[in-house]
């Protein structure tokens, strides 16, 4: 569920790999083009779909968008951030709907290698962060005082975390300073990645029913932030280049205005998905409410979709201007 300029593991696909559709993906991949509102052919367009319910949401009501009102063939791959970028330079990816920063990334792709464009931003203001459930933070307030975390270190120890605290992350593949920051601020943790997204959202959704000592990595635009309204430990705060070095990263993490990449020859196609895409722009209350029907909800992506597309053509039709 989900960045800054951070380590990240991120295993290397090979580009044949990429061109591969992912797995278990909920937005159906190849499918048929439905009949076409739209003056100009559409085409294929080959859109990433990174590993949060955030960005899957973005994912299915464009798709939905996309084949319904334009008559688009909307391919699916479900890869990671780095990935994503990478396949700009094969030819297998056209659009990552949310990127989280990435200066590094914008520098090779953009400035250097020029196969992929800014195409402005989404209206989804992004928030990454160390949270604690709502019942530890009113019972123990001075833990909200970062500096006081290493006085409850003990309480947080889990199996895996040894004789530390256990700090939990989400997916290994996700933007993340916090290995960095533990060090650099001296604290007795460990950071343990719990695999996934639904794994820290559990962990954190079991912490506040059962009164158990859980901090993590979390962050916003995030539906479960509605059910349970886990509380924000600031860190030293936040100063344009303190995350520079990976390695010597002692600061909070950046706020974010989260913006969609294309390919330069997506954006030069002629493709009104290309209009689309530039002209898409909601808020984070928008998305929250897609990622709740896919989550909780269990809605399939095109319902989550359809469900959301019929009940605000105010915010979407817009995004069709020009195509």
């Amino acid at each position: 569920m989900r960045t800054a300029t951070l380590v990240r593991t991120v295993a290397l696909l090979s580009a044949g790999m990429l061109a591969l559709t992912g797995c278990g993906s909920k937005i159906k991949p190849n499918a048929e083009p439905s009949t076409s509102t739209s003056h100009k052919p559409c085409g294929t367009v080959n859109l990433a779909v990174n590993p949060w319910v955030g960005y899957e949401a973005d994912a299915a009501v464009i798709s939905y968008i996309a084949k319904e009102k334009l008559g688009c063939n909307v391919v699916a791959k479900n890869i990671t951030e780095q990935v994503s970028w990478e396949g700009f330079a094969t030819g297998a990816v056209d659009v990552i709907l949310e990127n989280w920063g990435h200066d590094d990334l914008k520098k090779t792709y953009i400035d250097q290698q020029k196969v992929a464009q800014e195409a402005g931003e989404t209206g989804n203001k992004g928030t990454i962060g160390w949270y604690i459930p709502p019942w530890l933070a009113k019972e123990h307030p001075d833990i909200l005082d970062w500096h006081n975390l290493n006085k409850y270190a003990a309480q947080f120890k889990t199996s895996e975390s040894g004789n530390q605290g256990a700090f939990l992350d989400g997916d290994p593949s996700y933007v993340t300073n916090d290995v960095a920051l533990v060090k650099n601020l001296n604290l007795n943790f460990k950071v343990i990645f719990t695999g996934s997204e639904d794994a820290l959202i559990q962990a954190f959704k079991n912490a506040e029913a059962q009164k158990k000592w859980v901090i993590g990595y979390f962050y916003e635009p995030q539906w479960f932030l509605s059910e349970v309204k886990l509380v924000h430990i600031p860190l030293p705060p936040y100063t344009p280049g303190c995350d520079a070095d990976a390695q010597k990263v002692a600061c909070d993490y950046q706020p974010y205005d989260l913006d969609k990449i294309v390919s330069t020859k997506f954006a030069n196609s002629g493709s009104p998905a290309m209009t689309l895409v530039k002209n898409f722009k909601w808020t984070n209350d928008h998305q929250n409410d897609v990622a709740r029907d896919i989550a909780e909800n269990k809605l399939s992506d095109e319902a989550a979709a359809k469900k959301w597309v019929d009940a605000h053509p105010d915010v979407w039709q817009p995004w069709l201007q020009g195509t």
